[in-house]
C-alpha cells in the first residue's frame, strides 16, 4: 500500500514530458497574454531589460564608478550587467508568476484528471521565452559594442538545463505555498530583492571583501551567472566546478519542490 502511494506521488512527474504540448500551450498563452492589447506587443520582452540595464548602468557605472571587464568602460559594464540579469530575471519572473498560478486557475483544481503540476511549469517556460528574446538583444548589443560574438556562447544549452531544473523546483514549491499562504507574493518580492543584491549581478565578484567570499560562493546563482558571463563575454567555457555545484543544488531543489507540490496538492481543493 505504501509503495503504491509512493508511486502515485511520482507518476505525474514521469508523465510530464508527454504533456509538453499542454505546458507549451499554457506558456504561449501566458506569454502572449502579458502583452495583449499593448502598442509594442512582444517587443516589451526586449525593451524592459534594456531600460533596466540603462538605469543600472547610469546609477552604478556612471555615478558610483562600478566597472566590469578588461576594458573598464560603461559599455562593458552594461554587457556584464545584461548577462547577469538574463538568468536572474527569468528566475524572478518564474517565482512571481508561480506564486498565485494555482489560485488563478482554481477552476482546474477540482478536475481530477488535470495535471496541476503543468501550471507552474508553464510559468517557467513562459519566463524562459522572455529570456530567449532578451538573449537576442544581448547578442545584438555585443555585436554593436564589441564587433564580434564569442563562439563559446554555444554552451548556452548546457547552462539552461540546470537552470530549468532550479526554476521548476522553485516554481512547484512556491505555487504550493501560494495556495496556503495568500501573502506569499509579498514575501517572495522581498526575498528576491534581497537575493538579487546579495548576488554579484550589478557588481563584480572581485569587489566582494575576502571575509564574505564564502557566502557569495555558496549562493547558487553566483555560479550560474559566472558561467553566463564566461561563455558570452569572456570567450571561455562554463566554470565547470561552480556549474557542478549549481547543478547539484538544482537537482535537490527540483526533486524536493516537486515532492512538496505532489504531497500538498490533495489539499488544494479544500483550501481554495
Amino acid at each position: 500500500m505504501r509503495s503504491t502511494a509512493h508511486h502515485n506521488v511520482w507518476q505525474p512527474l514521469w508523465q510530464l514530458p508527454s504533456r509538453a504540448e499542454l505546458i507549451f500551450s499554457f506558456a504561449k498563452r501566458e506569454l502572449l497574454g502579458r502583452y495583449k492589447g499593448s502598442a509594442l506587443g512582444i517587443a516589451w520582452a526586449i525593451l524592459t531589460p534594456v531600460v533596466m540595464i540603462a538605469i543600472f548602468t547610469f546609477i552604478f557605472a556612471g555615478i558610483f564608478g562600478a566597472r566590469f571587464g578588461a576594458n573598464d568602460s560603461h559599455w562593458d559594464y552594461a554587457l556584464y550587467l545584461f548577462c547577469g540579469l538574463l538568468p536572474w530575471t527569468m528566475f524572478q519572473e518564474s517565482m512571481q508568476q508561480s506564486a498565485n498560478t494555482i489560485l488563478v486557475h482554481s477552476n482546474l483544481v477540482k478536475r481530477v484528471v488535470f495535471p496541476l503540476e503543468a501550471l507552474p511549469a508553464a510559468q517557467v517556460f513562459a519566463a524562459l521565452g522572455n529570456q530567449l528574446f532578451a538573449t537576442v538583444a544581448l547578442l545584438i548589443a555585443t555585436i554593436i559594442i564589441r564587433q564580434r560574438l564569442e563562439l563559446t556562447g554555444l554552451w548556452l544549452p548546457v547552462l539552461l538545463i540546470p537552470q530549468l531544473l532550479f526554476a521548476l523546483g522553485s516554481a512547484w514549491l512556491i505555487a504550493s505555498l501560494g495556495v496556503f499562504l495568500r501573502d506569499i507574493t509579498q514575501g517572495i518580492m522581498l526575498l528576491l530583492m534581497a537575493w538579487m543584491y546579495l548576488t554579484p549581478i550589478i557588481y563584480p565578484e572581485s569587489i566582494v571583501p575576502e571575509r564574505y567570499r564564502p557566502f557569495t560562493n555558496a549562493n547558487p546563482f553566483t555560479a550560474l551567472i559566472r558561467s553566463y558571463r564566461q561563455i558570452f563575454l569572456e570567450g571561455a567555457p562554463p566554470d565547470w566546478s561552480s556549474l557542478a555545484y549549481f547543478t547539484a543544488f538544482a537537482l535537490v531543489l527540483f526533486v524536493f519542490g516537486y515532492w512538496w507540490f505532489a504531497k500538498t496538492r490533495r489539499n488544494f481543493a479544500d483550501v481554495i
